[in-house]
């Protein structure tokens, strides 16, 4: 079954609040971020990411499967990673005074990202059995 719109949604929700969580508090220390920048910044790819996923419903609509290849899944952190890294540049996004040194917000963006792709196409499966039969909802 192919994750429909809205699956697609809570399932970028779920993942970036609990994987991205996560990933955030380990790595945060490690890298010159606050806690609060680095949660803003995860905020953002959230909220960001519905406009992102309305973009992909509509641009899957031209393949025939409806659907992308998994790597294309991962690939797609690379466009999204830069608009967030302009519109953080810009002073566009609430909360952060000055956007990040490059380096960290690219290693804090880039392990996240992974992270989230990996938990979704692989653990995400264990504990809930049904969500590539409901479309990818969680709800």
């Amino acid at each position: 079954m192919v994750p429909i719109l809205i699956g697609r949604i809570q399932t970028r929700f779920f993942l970036i609040a609990l994987v991205g969580s996560l990933i955030t508090l380990v790595l945060v220390p490690l890298l010159p971020l606050s806690h609060r920048d680095a949660f803003v910044v995860l905020a953002a790819v959230a909220v960001i990411g519905v406009g992102w996923e309305l973009l992909y419903h509509l641009l899957m609509q031209f393949r025939w499967e409806k659907d992308w290849p998994t790597l294309f899944g991962l690939l797609t952190g690379v466009p999204e990673g830069l608009l967030l890294w302009i519109l953080l540049k810009a002073g566009a996004v609430p909360l952060i005074g000055a956007a990040p040194a490059g380096w960290a917000f690219a290693t804090h963006f880039g392990v996240v990202w992974v992270a989230v792709w990996l938990a979704a196409n692989g653990p995400m499966r264990v504990p809930f059995l049904r969500w590539r039969f409901r479309g990818g909802r969680l709800v």
